[in-house]
């Protein structure tokens, strides 16, 4: 297959390698040596052709081609254990090209925001306009954590003087009195009505408790039956049985 060479900067063998493997699109784990050798070597020779000085670490790469197509073409020791595979002759040049690409593209990300800082300016520190803004004297100089301490209790005193005491009346509620509210509400609703309504008139949480209470108590004397029609759906309370249970 014909291919055509243009001589391009190349910052290094690796550099140049690297290009070759992206022109063929061929895998870095899976180099075809000999191809991408006889590619490497034409590329010296135009070089050489057009008068260019060759670095001697293209020289040293092109000889670390020629040393690992000799060593694929040589047949293979027979592994003697069992379960081991003899090493690939390409594997530390594929360390070596995975490690320059890893240095390469953090080289490339450091240029990009050396690019960008280039185009940002900063205004200079006036730093004696600044100084001139605040005291010299430190107004917390010398002052220790009692000092701070006797300014706290200070503006203490200050606040127990707007204190307002509440009173906070005690709810007198009992399971007893919500057992009677839902024998009532079961009484005059025979159709029955949902879990979450019985709560909409609870003023505290206290009395909420309270009201659970006493629907556990009745259900537990079936005087009431807990129907839900589909899950995660509303819970319906239905009376059961009220003649049996005795209002005291």
């Amino acid at each position: 297959m014909n291919y055509e060479i243009r001589i391009e900067a190349f910052e290094g063998p690796f550099d140049l390698l690297l290009h070759l493997i992206r022109v063929n699109e061929v895998d870095i784990y899976d180099i075809p040596i000999a191809k991408i050798t006889a590619q490497y070597l034409d590329y010296l020779r135009a070089m050489e052709a057009m008068d260019l000085e060759i670095a001697s670490s293209f020289v040293a790469m092109a000889a670390t081609l020629l040393a690992i197509k000799a060593r694929m073409l040589l047949p293979k020791p027979v592994v003697e254990v069992e379960g081991e595979e003899s090493g690939d002759a390409r594997d530390e040049l594929v360390k070596d090209l995975l490690e320059y690409m890893q240095f390469k593209d953090a080289a490339q990300t450091l240029d990009a925001i050396h690019k960008r800082q280039e185009q940002l300016f900063c205004r200079p520190n006036e730093e004696e306009l600044y100084l001139n803004l605040f005291s010299a004297d430190n107004p917390l100089d010398g002052k220790t954590l009692d000092d701070l301490m006797q300014a706290f209790s200070v503006v203490l005193q200050k606040v127990k003087g707007r204190e307002e005491v509440l009173d906070i009346p005690f709810e007198q509620i009992t399971t007893m009195d919500k057992i009677k509210e839902i024998y009532q509400l079961l009484c005059q609703k025979s159709k029955g009505f949902s879990f979450s309504s019985i709560f909409d008139n609870c003023n505290s949480k206290i009395e909420m408790i309270f009201t659970f209470l006493a629907l556990l108590e009745l259900a537990r004397q079936c005087v009431l039956k807990i129907k839900q029609n589909k899950s995660y759906g509303e819970i319906y309370i239905y009376a059961a049985d009220l003649d049996k249970y005795q209002i005291q």
